[in-house]
């Protein structure tokens, strides 16, 4: 098969693939860790062990006579397969536009390539039965670790596929049974990581959830029934919440703080909230509480100091950005309304966040400590924001500042061995300080080397009881190591203050 042609629409085959799974699949889609795509996962992994097949076959051999009949049997499997995958993912997801293009232009070249690729099958299978060793220089060797990287994949995906159960998340309804009644809830930022399970507990808790979005279409996979409207003025100065979340902003950590970024940061913040402080302003009625975002950057860096709600700050870009937020949505309290500022920390899941990003280079065994791997990170599970949302909707007597935020924070070196742990796979390839900030300047000085330890005294103090204390035990569940467990009414009871939290959470 020495046809130059060939081999470079070959090429072009592995380089497409390679960018449909590097960029689709692990980036923006991350289907090994979504629990829907269980079918998806399969066909994958068993269509990337026969394109393995076919790689090294064509890369070192020329099958004759049945073994040609046997390659072309595969090669139909893999059509098949393919057909069987267009028709799984339009069924079970919202492919993107650049995602169905890249597969019309897969599907075109494999078109072409066996095309120009039957004659030689042609020749090969008239011949007597042999498989025939032979090469052809750099190509083969091309075909060698295009075979050994789908392979891997393919493996991979299948293993994913497995624990797919595993992933699935517990009730929501269980996250808001401390509400009572029929909560009326206005949400912003209801399309995001937090929003979105925010929303899957309110909805099937039996509460009427409005969710404000630029877009209705970013909407259209949130738990119904629900109110989306895409413009605060349209709500009626008659409206009724009882209460006010307002978790929108742009992502803080998805390219370098320019002199733009940053102002777009604090503008994505600023002006929602100051148009929900509008909002409640002009209402006839208005709501019980307002929850507005905040994070655990409003206390800047720190060293090993325990930091609670009363602690001082200091000051840097992050901690700008929490409390430009918090001075927005504080003006609430003229208007009589409570004002919790959540000051968030590391909210750790596989749907979103920056848990999301690490689990594909560390399940394949690339992730490490960053920098010297000492600085502090204050982490909490999703589910346990979710509840202490719900938490705080439900406790009047709960204001101002709210540090959600586990109880035992850890250092990144702890937190890298732990998800390493929870994914059976070495941690070894730390990531040097130097290049982190000469790539990433002050977003990495301030977002993934520097950090703050903090503890959520306040709603420690009110009785709240997290599902996840331990980081260990956190990543197992997250990551499907071990099946979701939610306690018990009577395990939360016996846990009655926050030294037996502690004790529990070191076991």
């Amino acid at each position: 098969m020495d046809n130059s042609i060939l081999w470079t629409l070959i090429a072009v085959q592995v380089f497409m693939g390679a960018f449909d799974t590097l960029y689709h699949h692990e980036g923006t889609e991350r289907l090994a860790w979504r629990a829907s795509q269980k079918n998806e996962l399969r066909l994958h992994g068993v269509r990337n062990i026969f394109y393995a097949a076919i790689f090294l076959c064509f890369g070192w051999f020329e099958p004759h006579g049945a073994f040609t009949i046997a390659l072309v049997a595969i090669l139909a499997v893999e059509v098949l397969i393919t057909l069987w995958d267009f028709v799984e993912e339009d069924l079970t997801r919202k492919l993107p536009a650049t995602e169905r293009i890249n597969h019309t232009l897969l599907a075109l070249n494999y078109g072409a390539i066996l095309a120009l690729a039957a004659p030689y099958l042609h020749d090969w299978a008239l011949r007597d039965t042999a498989i025939v060793a032979t090469h052809y220089g750099w190509w083969s060797v091309f075909a060698s670790a295009s075979a050994l990287g789908v392979f891997i994949f393919g493996i991979r995906d299948l293993l994913a596929a497995a624990r797919s159960d595993r992933l699935l998340l517990p009730d929501a309804r269980r996250l808001v049974s401390g509400l009572t009644g029929c909560k009326r809830v206005l949400i912003t930022g209801g399309t995001g990581f937090i929003g979105t399970r925010l929303v899957a507990a309110l909805v099937a808790g039996g509460h009427q959830v409005t969710v404000l979005t630029r877009d209705r279409s970013h909407a259209e996979d949130l738990a119904g029934p629900i109110r989306v409207i895409t413009d605060l003025d349209r709500i009626p100065d008659d409206e009724r919440f009882d209460a006010v979340i307002n978790l929108a902003g742009d992502p803080v950590a998805n390219s370098p703080w320019s002199v733009e970024k940053r102002a777009e940061i604090i503008a994505s913040r600023v002006d929602v909230t100051r148009q929900l402080v509008k909002l409640i302003t002009r209402l006839d009625s208005k709501p019980e509480c307002l929850i507005s975002g905040s994070a655990i950057g409003w206390y800047g860096l720190h060293d090993n100091e325990d930091l609670t709600e009363e602690a001082r700050p200091h000051d840097c870009f992050v901690h700008e950005v929490c409390a430009c937020w918090e001075r927005e949505a504080a003006a609430a309290r003229q208007l009589g309304v409570r004002v919790v500022t959540l000051r968030t920390g590391l909210v750790l899941g596989v749907e979103g966040g920056m848990l999301a990003r690490l689990l594909t280079p560390f399940e394949f065994g690339l992730g490490g400590p960053m920098g010297r791997g000492k600085h502090w990170m204050s982490w909490i599970a999703l589910d346990d924001v979710v509840r202490m949302i719900a938490f705080v909707i439900a406790n009047p007597q709960i204001a101002g500042p709210v540090n959600a935020t586990a109880p035992n924070p850890v250092t990144n070196e702890v937190f890298t061995r732990a998800l390493a742990a929870s994914l059976n796979r070495p941690a070894v390839f730390r990531i040097p300080a130097r290049l982190l900030e000469f790539a990433l300047g002050d977003l990495a000085r301030e977002a993934l080397l520097g950090g703050q330890k903090v503890l959520p005294e306040k709603v420690l103090n009110a009785g709240f009881l997290f599902l996840h204390a331990d980081i260990h035990g956190c990543l197992d569940t997250i990551t499907g190591k071990r099946p979701q467990v939610v306690r018990s009414d009577s395990d939360r009871r016996s846990m009655e203050n926050y030294g037996t939290l502690r004790a529990v959470s070191s076991q």
